[in-house]
């Protein structure tokens, strides 16, 4: 049947703010190139919208022509404000940003291991509400946190997970009691792929599988443009994953012995060791490093400045030892891409990437692009943002909304 009046406009005011989002600043003649609508209907969906209070006349182009120039219609992004939180195991990290994705205000809380759960959740909860603050006096509207452990796929929920701290827990349910805002919660490496995805390194890629390589490791699926959770929410555990060349087998409980004891961040500077390499200080060489950065990748830059012998031999063993692990991943979804993010991996670069890919050859038949991330540790931020984003769009992005 074909689409009432009502619903028409509601379709068209959708993909014009869409539009605006992706591509703004746009005049009304570039909003009727883009949708293919007629110039009346789009005369009546922007003042539709300007009366809502989605858009906003924010310029005019053709200042270089002769003739009326055309007025630029763009979002009203601040109307409410985003955050995101990466949440670590001895950090969490916000960001505060408007409707559009353009970051406003930013903080970082180190918490230790000796910190109370109660006064850990308080003190997270506080350096978010003093960033909101800083970004402006705009209500928060959505906020997306990325979390390590598995998020419940039927409720959404941060499950208890051995061996991650108790304060993880308490703040997702502190934040959802104490917030008015839509507070959304996904696994870290999931958000790191959706950015990685959006803005990094897979964006020509629709089905990819992402490595993070941090202080711990994971690994998210990305499936025709779809991230795959798996039935308990715990895609990608590949740290639990048993490898040859560790000491055991890992439990339900403990990781050791699998995939992680091989390139956790504690397992890679051993093997830094092994061979010489020592991690040089944030400011060595000029190059910009992060304090908060696993020793992992430090190991790794430093075996790139290095050079030689020494460093020759700890990229290859390296090499060896993430192919042993994503040859088994490979095997089973033959993804075509796998992208080496995080911390570690952006540190290693295209230099450690083709080495990995160069292995996964030798041991699989199946051909497979390795690739640096390109965000980093930031990617986790990132997508979280972009989680935030989407839960706003669906309530703030239509008339009425």
């Amino acid at each position: 049947m074909p689409a009432s009046p009502s619903t028409a406009r509601a379709i068209n005011d959708r993909l014009a703010l869409r539009l605006l989002q992706q591509d703004g600043p746009l005049t009304a003649t570039q909003l009727k190139a883009l949708t293919g609508l007629s110039r009346p209907t789009v005369a009546d969906l922007v003042d539709r919208l300007q009366d809502a209070g989605l858009v906003r006349v924010v310029g005019e182009s053709g200042s270089d022509r002769r003739g009326p120039n055309a007025r630029l219609y763009g979002i009203v992004s601040d109307r409410a404000h985003l955050a995101a939180l990466d949440v670590r195991t001895d950090s969490v990290a916000v960001a505060v940003a408007d409707l559009l994705g353009v970051t406003l205000a930013e903080a970082t809380l180190p918490i230790g291991s000796d910190t109370g759960t109660r006064f850990a959740v308080e003190r997270a909860v506080g350096m978010l509400e003093r960033t909101a603050r800083t970004a402006g006096t705009a209500p928060l509207h959505s906020v997306g946190i990325g979390a390590p452990g598995l998020i419940d796929p039927v409720t959404g929920e941060l499950r208890n997970t051995a061996g991650l701290p108790a304060w993880h827990g308490g703040l997702v349910r502190e934040l959802q009691q104490r917030l008015s805002a839509t507070v959304l919660v996904e696994n870290e490496t999931n958000l790191a792929a959706v950015a990685e995805h959006r803005i990094g390194a897979a964006q020509d890629r629709d089905t990819f599988v992402l490595l993070w390589l941090g202080h711990g490791i994971g690994a998210a699926v990305m499936l025709d443009g779809k991230l795959r959770r798996g039935a308990s929410g715990g895609a990608g555990e590949i740290g639990f994953m048993p490898v040859p060349g560790t000491p055991g087998i890992p439990s339900a409980v403990n990781c050791d012995g699998g995939f992680h004891s091989l390139v956790g961040s504690a397992a890679v500077c051993e093997l830094a060791a092994r061979h010489g390499i020592t991690a040089w200080g944030p400011s060595a060489d000029g190059v910009q490093e992060q304090e908060q950065d696993p020793a992992a990748a430090f190991a790794v830059r430093a075996a790139l400045r290095v050079g030689g012998a020494a460093g020759e031999a700890f990229l290859s063993e390296l090499a060896d030892r993430l192919a042993l692990g994503a040859a088994s991943v490979v095997s089973v979804l033959d993804p075509g891409c796998l992208v080496l993010a995080g911390e570690v991996g952006r540190a290693g670069g295209d230099v450690l990437a083709a080495r990995v890919e160069e292995r996964l050859a030798r041991m699989s038949p199946l051909r497979t692009e390795v690739r640096a991330g390109t965000l980093g540790g930031g990617a986790v931020l990132r997508g979280a943002l972009f989680a935030a984003r989407e839960a706003a769009q669906d309530a703030l992005f239509s008339p009425g909304g």
